[in-house]
């Protein structure tokens, strides 16, 4: 075995020249990937179609995964979810480890998985109130932005800062977001996130403005009902929603997509990471259906699960692993 590659130096800081050696896909062109549908993984889509050319190839949400007809998934690039298979590549932010002192041998798995607590060394059981608390397209632009020149608006700083609560956990948690800001870097000046996170173009009370002003807009698109910033794929059961069968295959309804390129246009505009039609798939769609199921979190119950060689998971508290089985549907 080759000398393993290090990934944080000895100030507690990611290592990006590391990173992007061990995982160079990461800032490779002309990429497929399948996204979470929420805003932070629509963010990535948006900005990984406009700066290095990729195609949304599908979606995943842990209960249903939609993808292109004749797409494999060992082609493709799962963004804002871990998935557990070493011949998948993907970069998500869940804490996944519940006790670094007795890893799992499987955890090979995870080799080709872009992964903060893991590579800061944080488990559930220690160091929870540790976990990573940005979300997907901040790591992104931090290791993105370490190759390319990134320049964010200042209209981006509030669906930057909107997506998965980031703006929250902020005030909630200003040590842990301080500490893994300083691990990304991103009081560098050539760092995207610095414009994010280290800027004077909001005061406090200009920044609420802003996000009240954002939070109206997602109102507008969705007659003032909830939903506007994912698009659902999935009920509370685990069965697919919102598609509709066209020959052997399915699309997602026309007024799903409607909503979703409303909400793409918003954060397109916002952002200056254009919403093209062309990069994303929401038809001729092959759809797996998962069992979904959760524990709570121990020694045993966390071994026995990884037996099980589950597709991904989540620890969403200390109290509960979230987690997804690649059954009854087997993925091709």
């Amino acid at each position: 075995m080759g000398k393993e590659i290090q990934l944080v130096d000895s100030e507690d800081k990611i290592i990006y020249e590391n990173i992007i050696k061990k995982y160079p896909w990461i800032i490779k062109e002309n990429q497929k990937c399948i996204l979470s549908p929420d805003s932070d993984g629509l963010l990535c889509g948006l900005f990984m179609s406009n700066i290095l050319n990729w195609d949304i190839v599908g979606f995943y949400d842990g209960k249903i995964l939609t993808i292109k007809n004749k797409e494999s998934i060992k082609e493709c690039i799962f963004l804002d979810m871990e998935i557990f298979r070493n011949y998948v590549k993907s970069l998500g932010h869940h804490m996944v480890l519940y006790n670094k002192r007795q890893i799992p041998k499987s955890w090979l798995n995870f080799d080709n998985c872009i992964q903060p607590n893991n590579i800061r060394g944080y488990d559930a059981k220690t160091s929870f109130r540790l976990k990573y608390p940005l979300g997907a397209i901040h790591l992104i632009l931090g290791i993105v932005g370490h190759k390319k020149k990134i320049e964010i608006k200042k209209e981006a700083i509030c669906p930057l800062l909107y997506t998965d609560g980031t703006f929250k956990n902020l005030f909630n948690y200003p040590d842990n977001c301080l500490s893994w800001l300083n691990f990304l870097c991103a009081e560098e000046k050539d760092s995207p996130l610095k414009t994010i996170f280290f800027n004077d173009h909001y005061t406090t009370s200009s920044l609420m403005i802003a996000l009240r002003d954002f939070f109206e807009q997602l109102r507008q698109l969705n007659d003032g009902k909830r939903g506007a910033d994912k698009i659902k794929i999935s009920n509370t059961k685990g069965e697919p929603i919102n598609f509709e069968k066209q020959n052997s295959t399915f699309s997602i309804i026309r007024e799903r997509i409607e909503t979703a390129e409303k909400f793409l246009n918003i954060l397109g505009d916002l952002t200056g990471w254009e919403y093209l039609p062309n990069k994303w798939n929401f038809k001729d769609l092959v759809i797996y259906k998962f069992n979904k199921g959760n524990i709570v979190p121990s020694n045993k119950r966390f071994n026995d699960l990884i037996e099980k060689n589950p597709l991904s998971w989540a620890m969403t508290s200390t109290l509960a692993i979230e987690y997804t089985l690649e059954e009854p549907a087997k993925l091709q």
